[in-house]
């Protein structure tokens, strides 16, 4: 009863900015965790960012600290991810996530590339 759709990936140039949109269905709000992961061609899937529903929690991956942003609209069930000052490495397919903690997620949307060119 967990519905995960991911928008908002795209072609940017190096430098440039993206904001993915997640929206959640069904009983999304129970779950303590939202998360944003992302998989590169020939790698396995990594942690991006997470955060939970109250926004007390959030953690990022160091790769994007202090350019990724991750926050969330619970009246509209949203969790968005900020992106900004893009380089080639974050090329990937971007999955929204939904889990109970200890970043371990059993919820997944189907995913949106980003593709990030120089």
């Amino acid at each position: 009863q967990v519905q995960l759709v991911e928008s908002g990936g795209g072609l940017v140039q190096t430098g440039g900015s993206l904001r993915l949109s997640c929206a959640a269905s069904g009983r999304a709000l129970s779950l303590n965790f939202m998360g944003w992961f992302r998989q590169a061609p020939g790698k396995e899937r990594e942690f991006v960012a997470e955060t939970t529903w109250s926004g007390s929690r959030l953690s990022y991956a160091d790769s994007v600290k202090g350019r990724f942003t991750i926050d969330r609209d619970n009246a509209k069930m949203m969790v968005y991810l900020q992106m900004k000052s893009l380089r080639p490495e974050d090329t990937g397919i971007y999955y929204c996530a939904g889990g109970l903690g200890g970043k371990t997620y059993v919820y997944w949307g189907q995913g949106t590339q980003v593709t990030v060119s120089s």
